[in-house]
């Protein structure tokens, strides 16, 4: 259901990892150093987790990128760590609470102490949540949480300074609402009570989308993938 590029074994060139939704597991190709990959080393998630998203940093700060994996099935996140070669330990599990299904990760620094904290898309209880990193890549058991819309079911979620005060947001598709929010950091790991919400279209079921600097202005931008009017919205930033 998603994957990732990046280099988990510091050789080669960038590895792919991929989300098996199907078959409740992680999947790493390593490359080759030509552009072809090896093949598929299965990493297991927990059973019934139908893995939906997955993304790849250094949580730990020790021996490389690590997989944080947004499990829909059984209500939490995973991460499994790097063991310095690209292969990877058992699955560490976070909760994301009852009915939670969440369907996007990502990793970010949200609170300034320079290393990687998880954000995630919780599409059945209508929220993003966050789970800081203390700095050795255990993290709480359980996350805190930010609303969406309700009946939102946030899809996709980023991280990025989109209103240019150096603090991270957290940028969420919110696929039954048809818009995408922007749920404001503080810069100390919290974030506004509600989001900002900018409409994508009637019936356009946004389940995508990417933050970054479209038009070179220096400021971060919004496009979006709309799944039901089978179209990308982009969406500029205007800083003050």
């Amino acid at each position: 259901m998603s994957v990732f590029v990046a280099d988990v074994n510091n050789a080669n060139g960038p590895d792919i990892v991929v989300a098996n939704w199907g078959t409740d597991n992680v999947g790493v190709l390593l490359n080759n150093g030509a552009g072809t990959f090896a093949a598929q080393i299965l990493y297991a998630t927990t059973a019934g987790s139908k893995p939906m998203s997955v993304y790849v940093a250094d949580v730990n700060n020790a021996n490389g990128p690590d997989i944080v994996v947004a499990n829909s099935g059984t209500n939490n996140v995973g991460v499994l760590l790097n063991n310095g070669a690209g292969a990877f330990g058992a699955e560490q599990i976070y909760g994301t609470l009852a009915n939670s299904a969440p369907s996007s990760v990502v990793a970010a620094d949200v609170d300034g102490d320079g290393d990687f904290d998880i954000g995630v898309a919780n599409s059945g209880t209508n929220n993003v949540g966050v789970l800081l990193n203390p700095g050795n890549g255990v993290f709480p058991a359980l996350q805190t949480v930010y609303e969406t819309l309700a009946g939102s079911a946030p899809s996709s979620v980023k991280a990025a300074d989109v209103n240019g005060d150096g603090k991270i947001d957290m940028v969420v598709a919110d696929k039954n609402t048809n818009n995408f929010g922007v749920v404001l950091g503080n810069g100390d790991g919290t974030f506004a009570a509600a989001q900002v919400t900018y409409a994508t279209g009637t019936g356009s079921a946004p389940v995508s989308l990417v933050a970054a600097d479209l038009n070179l202005d220096g400021s971060n931008d919004v496009a979006v993938a709309n799944s039901g009017t089978n179209t990308v919205g982009v969406f500029r930033a205007v800083c003050q």
